[in-house]
């Protein structure tokens, strides 16, 4: 890992939880984020020095990293963020659509006035951060959005087992953010999710969330002719 590209974010560790998992979410956010891209670096010495580690739980993150498919180790070698893989990301959308649809059908399915109130402080935070531009924020507000309605239909653990196999597809996205009106249309389709949820209307929850879930997957060629040296497809 080179000096120009040490992960641009604060690396400092809460000395009350263990080290490897933190080394992993820090790592694991920078590739997400496409602050680190694929084929970067990741040289476990200067990671150590880096987070003020051993080399040890740098070791036992970038294993982790690897067992989600987000970092390539090759042996006395080189680690490296891996490519985007297009077939792990079809897997990732068909999965979580599959949960989804039927998350915002038992949401739908009953009255629930505080849900809506706290799903709506989530559009109100990205809508915020949308204007500001503060991309890393915007997204963070739309796991939040996607994690409490798993976690308002009872399937919160759920979310933890999506995110397992999300990195490819949540690359994919952040590739696609910045592209004119697909945030808006990120705050367009959220809104409708709610307020159908809202209305007690499944079928246009359903409806509307099969539209927002779909629109990156929708864009995959576009987004392979632009970033070929980031993705893989098989």
């Amino acid at each position: 890992m080179t000096q120009s590209s040490t992960p641009p974010i604060d690396l400092r560790l809460d000395r009350s939880r263990h080290a490897a998992p933190q080394v992993f979410e820090k790592l694991r956010e920078l590739i997400v984020s496409m602050e680190l891209k694929p084929g970067a670096p990741l040289a476990r010495v200067e990671l150590a020095e880096a987070f003020g580690l051993s080399q040890t739980p740098i070791r036992d993150a970038l294993s982790q990293l690897r067992d989600e498919g987000l970092v390539d180790i090759y042996p006395q070698h080189t680690t490296a963020v891996s490519r985007i893989d297009i077939a792990a990301a079809r897997q990732a959308h068909f999965l979580r659509l599959s949960l989804e649809l039927e998350i915002v059908r038992v949401l739908a399915s009953r009255e629930d006035p505080a849900l809506i109130e706290q799903l709506q402080a989530h559009i109100d935070v990205q809508h915020a951060n949308r204007v500001a531009e503060r991309y890393p924020a915007f997204m963070a507000a739309d796991q939040a959005f996607h994690q409490d309605m798993h976690r308002a239909a009872g399937v919160g653990a759920l979310w933890e087992l999506e995110q397992r196999y999300s990195g490819h597809v949540d690359r994919l996205r952040r590739l696609h953010l910045p592209e004119a009106g697909k945030a808006d249309r990120i705050l367009r389709d959220h809104q409708r999710i709610l307020d159908a949820i809202a209305q007690q209307d499944v079928t246009g929850a359903q409806a509307a969330l099969r539209e927002h879930l779909s629109g990156t997957l929708s864009q995959i060629d576009d987004i392979c002719a632009r970033y070929p040296d980031y993705v893989t497809v098989r």
